[in-house]
């Protein structure tokens, strides 16, 4: 973290705002962020919140939390307040090495980034991959984001498209699930509310669990579905015909899809 005392966020929406409510919660003093963003009404305290790009400045780190699709509009501006002293972040999905480098050619270094938003809670996956980066460089990086859940460096830039998929998009699967849980328990005959406060603290203490244990989240499930018990009866009609598999296999395909037409996208310079 010694490295980065002066951090940029450009945008800071859903999930940058994640990130640096993480970071904050992880003990990085408020002082150290400078928030660029036109529409964010406020900032927690001791961070400064701009409404446009300074128009000089040196940053230890800038990282990119607009839509890929604003990337051009920000680059143009941006640039000149990215050199070889900076290390720039990006978050966006699909935005490859080669895209970032022909906007942002003055950078120290590039790092892509797939975090979610329980970043702000410090229990995000942290995706990494980098550019230009030593060992030095990767182990600053690596405890730079480590308030912020589990840092994991990838193999290659290749992977970020499924990581996006399992990691980035993930999360909102996961709600989808906890939401038809708790619509079922209600069309059982429970109170809604009563049925989704069942089904959130079901979800955390088996994310826990499964966390926690030796044994894999498919042991586990086979552990509590007994032979001839009622769980096992509801396992049968999600693994008809790998009717579950299925489905998260066609969710995340979809997505990956999504994350490299997105790419191609911003090859477009």
């Amino acid at each position: 973290m010694d490295r980065f005392q002066s951090i940029l966020l450009v945008g800071c929406g859903n999930m940058a705002g994640a990130m640096l409510t993480g970071w904050l919660a992880g003990g990085i003093p408020a002082a150290c962020f400078t928030v660029v963003d036109p529409h964010r009404v406020s900032v927690p305290e001791g961070v400064t919140l701009l409404r446009d790009l300074p128009s000089d400045g040196r940053f230890d780190a800038v990282l990119l939390g607009v839509k890929p699709q604003g990337l051009d509009d920000v680059a143009a501006v941006l640039a000149p307040l990215v050199g070889r002293q900076s290390v720039l972040f990006s978050i966006l999905a699909g935005v490859e090495f080669d895209s970032l480098a022909a906007r942002f050619p003055g950078a120290g270094a590039l790092v892509r980034i797939m975090p979610n938003l329980a970043a702000a809670i410090g229990k995000s996956p942290i995706a990494l991959d980098a550019r230009g980066l030593d060992e030095i460089g990767r182990a600053s990086v690596t405890a730079l984001m480590a308030p912020l859940g589990t840092p994991e460096w990838l193999a290659g830039e290749h992977l970020f498209d499924a990581v996006t998929a399992l990691a980035g998009c993930g999360p909102a699967f996961v709600y989808r699930f906890i939401d038809s849980l708790a619509a079922g328990g209600a069309a059982l005959g429970l109170e809604a509310g009563q049925s989704q406060r069942l089904a959130l603290a079901m979800v955390e203490g088996a994310a826990l669990l499964a966390g926690a244990s030796e044994f894999s989240p498919g042991e586990l499930a086979d552990k509590v579905a007994s032979p001839g018990g009622s769980t096992r009866a509801g396992m049968n009609v999600l693994d008809e015909g790998n009717a579950l598999a299925k489905v998260v296999d066609d969710a995340m395909t979809a997505s990956r899809d999504r994350n490299a037409e997105m790419a191609a996208e911003a090859r477009k310079t």
